[in-house]
């Protein structure tokens, strides 16, 4: 018999079993998601709102009671984080709209499209109970035995409870124009109400809920929400969890419950990674057969050197041995992924959703149509692949810090030179100004849940900061000695892959401005704030030394 809910979290809270968490987010997330989603009516805020719920999960798993209900505990608090987003984001007005329009409608038997936004604020109205009952057998689609069960009473009662609570909400429709009979609604919801979540959110999920606060970031203006700033760092990390080329961008958030948000960090990586550890063995296999060929066969042509045909033979077969050798030598562990065409476009794929996601607020700015932002992030993400073959090509070639300075600035130049034919000059200029600032933005928006104050007094720290990290940015480039438009984010100046004393150069730059950014900041931070903050650096250097090494691994060829 499988585990419950709350057998599955009591073996998490006790052993830190990370698979049983993930359970239940795999039984719970797309309730979760659906209930999101028709609050929002973003399917991005809905995966935001979701890993913030799982979140919350995780955290207070430990003090459940054996009576909470795991999928109704899990339906409240979405239900109240997918409010605060939609104040956040000033949306409340257009579900108000849509709900008059749906008082206004009057006929015979409603629709999904009339019942879905009142649906959660009728589950809102009924009492507790008849809210479980309702989640376990129409959203979670359980048995009347198994809502029986876990609302500790017999299939009849269960049964019973079930129906009351159909013919309550279907009164409380009915109150708002909106008819159906309580059969009709019972198949509506069963057919409707819970909604498949978007592929690899479950494992964007997981992973969020083990880093303690989620990541709070996007390449952002001072008015964006904290809400958008979430949902982009964390879709970004759709593309970290694949690859961590595109999406580690280095400015980790401050850690609440490190230790453990590291562990699980260490080992969702390591499992997405599986596959292209096993690529690496593989070719490293090949390699060594080949090595041993060749060694076997020079010892065979020694034997054989009285018969000049098997010689001639045997040299030609080493020959080619040889070859073959240095040509798997020269592959990295992407090579065989990326070689095969469908792999390298869903590779392609994810690079493309996560620097959306880094320049969408960019795209808002210019007033990019739908098909132009489109045009704008294939090419952002053509241009991760181009250096990922680029990166691959330096290390095997093993070029100097100059050859590699110049190889990543002639691709930087080709990409400036594509985005100023699809989108102009002007744009070319805030394409240019939004990447020399995306570290000062991002650690702003990041930092900012640590925060104290409410509303105007966080939003001043949180200029302030930005600024403060802007003018820093600035002046540490000057005394390197570095252009101005150098991107500090270590992850996204892909020379820093390539070269590890570039590497090295870039992570000493990143420490010493926030270094600077913190004693600059005891003017306007609380001692509190700037404990917080030498935390969030450390993690941001650690977190981007760690994923230049793994991607440096990744990309290396095996001779190396």
């Amino acid at each position: 018999m499988s585990e419950t809910d709350l057998e599955l979290l009591a073996r998490y809270t006790r052993h830190e079993a990370e698979d049983a968490f993930a359970e239940v987010v795999r039984r719970h997330l797309d309730l979760v998601y659906s209930a999101a989603l028709r609050q929002v009516r973003s399917s991005h805020l809905a995966e935001e709102v979701a890993q913030s719920v799982f979140l919350k999960l995780a955290q207070h798993a430990q003090e459940f009671s054996p009576s909470t209900v795991v999928p109704a505990w899990l339906y409240q608090v979405t239900r109240r984080h997918a409010i605060d987003v939609v104040r956040q984001e000033a949306r409340r007005h257009l579900r108000e709209q849509i709900a008059t329009k749906m008082n206004a409608t009057d006929s015979a038997e409603a629709g999904w499209e009339q019942i879905e936004p009142l649906l959660d604020e009728a589950m809102q109205a009924l009492e507790e109970t008849d809210r479980s009952a309702i989640l376990l057998r129409f959203f979670a689609n359980k048995s009347l035995r198994e809502v029986g069960e876990t609302l500790g009473t017999s299939d009849d009662a269960a049964q019973k409870r079930v129906s009351r609570a159909i013919e309550r909400l279907r009164e409380f429709l009915a109150q708002r124009g909106v008819m159906v009979g309580a059969g009709g609604l019972g198949i509506v919801l069963s057919s409707h109400a819970v909604q498949a979540a978007p592929a690899g959110l479950a494992s964007t999920v997981f992973t969020s809920a083990f880093a303690g606060t989620a990541a709070s970031a996007t390449a952002s203006s001072a008015t964006l929400s904290a809400t958008t700033q979430t949902l982009a760092m964390t879709t970004t990390q759709k593309a970290l969890v694949v690859l961590t080329l595109v999406a580690a961008v280095g400015v980790s958030v401050y850690e609440v419950r490190q230790n453990a948000a590291l562990r699980a960090r260490n080992l969702t990586l390591e499992q997405e990674h599986i596959p292209l550890t096993e690529q690496l063995q593989q070719l490293k296999a090949e390699r060594d057969h080949a090595t041993n060929r060749v060694a076997a066969l020079t010892e065979e042509v020694a034997k054989s050197k009285r018969n000049p045909a098997e010689l001639l033979k045997l040299r030609g077969e080493v020959g080619s041995l040889i070859r073959e050798n240095r040509a798997a030598g020269e592959k990295s562990a992407l090579n065989k992924i990326t070689s095969d065409p469908a792999s390298r476009n869903a590779m392609r794929e994810t690079q493309k959703l996560g620097m959306s996601a880094v320049y969408g607020e960019l795209a808002k700015r210019l007033n990019l149509k739908p098909e132009v932002t489109g045009k704008f992030n294939d090419l952002l993400a053509d241009s991760v692949m181009d250096n990922i073959d680029l990166i691959t090509q330096a290390l095997r070639d093993g070029k100097s810090q100059s050859e590699v300075a110049q190889l990543f600035a002639s691709a930087d130049a080709e990409l400036q030179g594509k985005i100023k034919a699809l989108l102009g000059d002007e744009a070319l200029a805030q394409y240019n100004d939004y990447s020399q600032n995306l570290l000062s933005t991002l650690s702003a928006a990041q930092f900012a849940p640590s925060l104290s104050g409410e509303g105007p007094a966080r939003q001043e720290k949180q200029r302030q900061l930005r600024e403060a990290m802007q003018a820093e940015t600035a002046a540490a480039l000057k005394a390197a000695g570095l252009p101005a438009d150098y991107q500090v984010v270590p992850m996204l100046n892909f020379a820093n892959i390539a070269s590890e004393s570039m590497a090295e150069q870039s992570l000493h730059l990143l420490d010493s401005i926030y270094a600077n950014v913190a004693a600059r900041g005891a003017s306007f931070l609380s001692a509190e704030e700037l404990t917080k903050f030498e935390a969030f650096r450390t993690a941001a250097l650690n977190n981007s030394r760690s994923a230049l090494v793994m991607n440096r691994k990744l990309m290396a060829p095996l001779s190396k």
